[in-house]
């Protein structure tokens, strides 16, 4: 099986919202991130689909929300995605972190440790687990990002791009398998998912009790670090979870281009892994494979017309040259959310 060249690392995460407005000012008012797409969901254009990241929106540093306002709430379990990070620099960051969740009344826990990296975990109003973690610029290689200076959290503080994504599944065996023998990732380390003892009751995330503290598996591609990494944790006796609000869609990692990402495509389908056929999203190019543990995976380009931040900034829906002709159609279908973000 021919092998392309390896993926970059993270590329971006879509998550599930069901509450649009409330979730455009958590991102952008408490977490800093810039609204950098204000769209539609291209399969289904009568709901938004915001993008948010760094100045530009650079690959790598982009999470991404699916509303759909009529959708159940997420049930935690096997099979899902269930922790998204964001890097920042240094733990005395981490520490002033922790202080502005706390004025703005944000479920978090204590500092901790997640793989050997200080961290700080949050949870949006609908249970969207983040961690904030440190991304240890002396040790880690990190992607060349440019953090949005402009928003409402200080410069220092800034969040500067994606960190290592979570996935719980059932059996590690298959999924270490398609992970390495497939995507090409390096199983680098093991580490015990700790504890956190003051971890809200009513946290959706479920919390191991110390007789049942799983063990999580660092899987690495591209250059490795903090910024390509996936962390799978295996639960055997953990409910099939079930995605909703407050739940992840799925993960993107990096490729470089259009001959690339075909590569890729070929090589999942001689694996019999079942891809989608390649999709033109405008601002990349994707494709799709849900792998044995269930996690969806989508591999994109970092090519692609850039995002179209001035209107984002003013509240305009952008849309792809194929949607375009339905714009009134569409407009009509959305409820109004957000107005101008850079102000």
């Amino acid at each position: 099986m021919a092998s392309p060249p390896p993926l970059r690392g993270l590329h971006h995460v879509s998550a599930v919202t069901g509450q649009a407005e409330a979730n455009l000012q958590f991102y952008t008012t408490v977490l800093g991130l810039r609204l950098v797409l204000k769209t539609v969901n291209q399969d289904d254009p009568s709901s938004y689909h915001l993008f948010y990241g760094d100045e530009t929106g650079s690959p790598g540093t982009d999470l991404t929300f699916f509303d759909v306002p009529e959708a159940r709430t997420k049930r935690p379990g096997s099979g899902l995605i269930t922790g998204i990070s964001l890097r920042v620099r240094g733990e005395a960051t981490l520490s002033r972190w922790a202080e502005r969740l706390d004025a703005h009344e944000v479920r978090r826990t204590p500092l901790h440790k997640r793989a050997g990296r200080r961290a700080l975990t949050l949870y949006d109003d609908e249970g969207q687990c983040l961690h904030l973690v440190d991304d240890a610029a002396e040790t880690d290689r990190v992607p060349d990002t440019h953090p949005w200076t402009d928003g409402p959290v200080p410069t220092s503080q800034a969040i500067q791009g994606l960190g290592p994504v979570e996935t719980t599944v059932a059996d590690m065996g298959p999924t270490r398998q398609v992970l390495t023998e497939v995507f090409g990732f390096t199983e680098a380390r093991p580490y015990e998912v700790e504890r956190l003892d003051s971890e809200p009751s009513d946290a959706d995330q479920p919390i191991p009790s110390p007789e049942d503290a799983p063990e999580a598996t660092v899987f690495e591609t591209g250059p490795g670090g903090v910024a390509a990494e996936l962390h799978v944790v295996e639960r055997p006796n953990d409910p099939r979870g079930w995605l909703g609000t407050g739940g992840v869609h799925h993960l993107a990692l990096r490729t470089q281009n259009s001959d690339t990402i075909r590569a890729w495509r070929a090589r999942i389908d001689e694996a019999g892994l079942d891809p989608t056929p390649v999709i033109d999203r405008h601002y990349f190019e994707s494709m799709y494979v849900r792998t044995p543990g269930g996690i969806l995976i989508e591999i994109a380009t970092d090519t692609g017309a850039p995002f179209p931040i001035e209107e984002a900034a003013v509240g305009t829906v952008s849309l792809p040259p194929s949607l375009e002709p339905n714009r009134a159609s569409i407009e009509a279908a959305l409820s109004p959310i957000g107005g101008a973000q850079d102000d």
